[in-house]
């Protein structure tokens, strides 16, 4: 069952869950390939997420929706809130992290380098500490960038790695990478309306639950 949180007919806006694929496959493990047998109509990816990454995300129903909204995304019009659990806590309450970044594709990781040379590309990025608890953060990041697992190695150089991700470091097994997409805020090249996006972690479930308030 996909969550819906807007539609029109120019886009779907839907909360994926960890573990599906975010971009097209002829698989059930693919958000895309469950929309187009859901709706009945043609979906167009717009941005992605890792796939043990859940949180809000966005699809074009028309062609003339995806050319719209991918000039928009490409002209920093897509604003993207995350939060994350850290598996250490910041010294930090909030700041600001600017970095190189260098993607090695055949290992499928990324690297913070030192300087500017080809292939690397600037990212920064500014969270806010939300809770602590048992040596671990809850964060909330708000993307100034848009690379490639760009949160998880920019936390993880810091010897912050995100829960869960065994790839960047992190030593905790118990659970996937512990980031959801939170929040996105546009504005609708059709309507020019200002619009905004939100859903939540499960917080009864590890890590999450180290901060459920109820």
């Amino acid at each position: 069952m996909i969550e819906i949180l807007y539609q029109d007919e120019h886009i779907v806006v839907c909360r994926k869950e960890a573990g599906m694929l975010s971009e097209e496959a002829s698989t059930d493990e693919s958000l895309p390939f469950m929309l187009k047998k859901a709706l009945n109509t043609d979906i167009y990816t717009l941005h992605r997420l890792d796939k043990p990454v859940g949180g809000v995300m966005i699809y074009a129903k028309t062609k003339q929706a995806a050319a719209r909204f991918s000039q928009m995304i490409a002209s920093d019009g897509l604003y993207k809130k995350y939060i994350a659990v850290l598996d250490s806590v910041p010294e930090k309450d909030s700041d600001e992290l600017c970095d190189f970044l260098f993607k090695d594709s055949r290992k499928n990781k990324v690297f913070v380098v030192k300087k500017m040379r080809k292939g690397v590309k600037e990212a920064s990025l500014s969270y806010r500490t939300i809770a602590k608890e048992n040596n671990h953060a809850l964060v909330e990041i708000e993307l100034k960038t848009g690379r490639s697992h760009q949160i998880r190695v920019q936390f993880a150089s810091r010897k912050m790695p995100l829960t869960g991700d065994g790839k960047y470091g992190s030593r905790d097994n118990r659970c996937t990478v512990a980031l959801f997409s939170h929040e996105i805020s546009f504005i609708h090249p059709f309507t020019k309306e200002s619009v905004s996006f939100k859903a939540e972690p499960d917080y009864s479930v590890y890590p999450w639950n180290m901060f459920r308030t109820e």
